[in-house]
């Protein structure tokens, strides 16, 4: 039987030589629901045995040098499975491959560097394609060169291939393919200067590590015209839930859930959802749902690293659940919300389906030409709030926070939850596009704003305006822990009991909320801060505000700041 057949036939089953994650097996149901409607018109792509095999039998070739006793590769199952999709899956007719991208997440020690350096030899000089540019990646140089010293290692160790098929030039970085006529190069970040740039196959290495998505779009963008290619991602899971690896780790859940891409290959190794928290961390059988290179070796270092990371806790604990254990930890300590119940709070809900219902506005009004966010909370009938947000940012600053943040805040703008205003010559913000926004959204939609809460830094000039545009109570809040340590709390509750819901397309929300952390006072309440000095959680400010009225509070009264005459109603 077909290695990649057998493969995905006994992970369904769960009867691998080792436990098996949700994650892994949707994958392996994947590929067999794709052979079931192989060559339909809905799905115009076949799978070829011989092409699949052509692949991990090249592997078969290759000869592993390292330690004592020199020995010839042996592809484990999941390794042939991947080789198999990778190569074997073709588009009807055409026979230009299916898959032109590919994320595969496992934990460290399962074979990352190989698993680059198998393809990168194998396009570079034996799929018939002449003159191939393969590139390994990495955010340095020198990191990209240990999949290329993966490519010389097995070059090295058969004569056949170091004297007649590759010549090393490993002071440049560099293999030439004599076969074809291609290079296999290693690249770090100085990368633009390349000119006719178009990979054939291309190596990201440990992209959770990458800050931004730069090498990873600088593959995909260059062999757009190309006919057949593949970009391929393997990493572990890493810290940062703000990363481009997060959001490809997140995209590639989605596609083993069912969203229909059909040219991007997703393998990740994790254990359950359940299995991830709590005590169930220190099971072994949970241990082996991330390492498909399972041996017994595996298991005694895992045993050793396991009563480490129990005992001292802190940085190593966070280092085995994250790469022992290839899930993702937000490395802060006082991180605001639990990621993965936070995750969980993602709906189908629009703002649309809010209409003619009440809600509370809060605002967090920015100085000059930072981020500005206003956010909608709904009280629903069922106990939950729904929490629409959006934010404003001059058009002149978009390209200096790109580069400071590193965000894509084009991106965002495109997607509408971003507007980028132009009064000012577009360098400072302009409050009037934050009250024709709401005004309008109230007006089409028949929404009923009980509230406006405020922070009052900047906010003096402003409020003439919003109260003549929405005649109901402006409030202002207090950016300090004891006046919003209920909200802030209050608001965490209701995420954990998944009382909150979101539009799941509000990526800019979920970002903010990702880079809150919390700071306290001495009596020990506390209000959100943020992570970085780059990263902004003006949504998540404007959403606690709002929150602190649609919760049914109200803000204690400083009677410093009121003339009290006034106050009583004796004037």
């Amino acid at each position: 039987m077909d290695k990649a057949i057998k493969y995905a036939e006994a992970a369904v089953k769960n009867a691998l030589d080792r436990n098996v994650g949700s994650s892994e097996i949707m994958g392996a149901q994947r590929f067999l629901k794709d052979l079931e409607r192989q060559g339909t018109p809905d799905f115009p792509f076949v799978y070829s045995e011989k092409r699949a095999a052509h692949m991990f039998g090249f592997s078969e070739q290759l000869i592993l040098a390292e330690g004592d006793d020199p020995q010839p590769f042996r592809p484990a199952d999941f390794q042939a499975f991947i080789m198999a999709n990778w190569n074997g899956w073709v588009i009807k007719d055409t026979n230009n491959r299916r898959f032109r991208t590919s994320y595969i997440q496992v934990a460290r020690q399962n074979g990352k560097s190989v698993m680059n350096a198998i393809p990168s030899l194998y396009y570079g000089n034996f799929d018939g394609y002449q003159y191939p540019q393969v590139y390994a990646t990495a955010t340095k140089e020198l990191q990209a060169r240990i999949v290329l010293k993966e490519c010389i290692k097995f070059i090295k160790a058969d004569q056949e291939l170091e004297r007649e098929l590759f010549k090393i030039k490993e002071y440049r970085g560099e293999i030439e393919c004599l076969l074809t006529n291609g290079t296999i190069k290693a690249l770090g970040r100085d990368t633009d200067s390349i000119d006719g740039f178009r990979p054939y196959f291309g190596s990201v290495d440990e992209y959770h590590k990458h800050k931004t998505n730069q090498m990873y779009k600088l593959l995909t963008d260059g062999c757009k015209k190309l006919k057949s290619c593949l970009v391929s991602i393997i990493t572990t899971a890493g810290f940062d839930l703000n990363s481009p690896c997060k959001s490809e780790y997140d995209y590639g859940k989605n596609i083993l859930s069912g969203f229909p891409d059909e040219t991007h290959f997703v393998f990740i190794a994790e254990p359950n959802q359940e299995d991830a928290i709590g005590e169930r961390i220190w099971n072994e059988e949970v241990w082996q749902t991330a390492h498909p290179l399972w041996t017994p070796e595996t298991c005694i270092s895992m045993r050793a690293d396991a009563i480490k990371a129990r005992e001292k806790g802190g940085d190593d604990l966070l280092n085995f659940m994250t790469k022992d254990l290839n899930i993702w930890v937000q490395a802060t300590e006082h991180g605001y919300l639990n990621e993965r119940k936070w995750t969980e709070c993602a709906s189908d809900t629009t703002i649309d389906d809010m209409a003619g219902r009440a809600c509370y506005l809060g605002l967090d009004l920015s100085a000059g030409g930072d981020l500005t966010s206003g956010s909608l909370d709904f009280p629903l009938d069922n106990g939950k709030f729904f929490i629409d947000s959006h934010s404003f940012m001059p058009e002149n600053r978009l390209l200096e926070h790109e580069q400071t943040d590193k965000e894509p805040y084009r991106i965002w703008a495109r997607d509408g939850l971003l507007t980028l205003t132009q009064t000012g010559g577009g360098y400072i913000t302009d409050y009037k596009y934050i009250l024709r926004y709401y005004k309008e959204l109230a007006d089409r939609l028949n929404l009923e704003i009980l509230g406006i809460a405020y922070d009052p830094h900047g906010a003096s000039a402003f409020l003439p305006d919003l109260e003549d545009t929405f005649h109901c109570d402006l409030i202002e809040i207090n950016q300090s822990a004891r006046s919003l340590n209920d909200s802030t709390d209050h608001f965490k509750n209701c995420v954990d009991a998944k009382k909150i819901i979101y539009d799941r397309k509000n990526t800019l929300l979920a970002w903010s909320f990702r880079n809150a952390v919390t700071v306290s006072n001495s009596f020990g309440e506390i209000k959100l801060s943020k992570d970085y000095a780059s990263k902004r959680i003006d949504p998540c400010d404007a959403t606690i505000d709002a929150h602190k009225l649609a919760m049914g509070t109200k803000p204690k009264l400083d009677i410093s700041k009121y003339d009290l005459e006034k106050w009583w109603g004796l004037e």
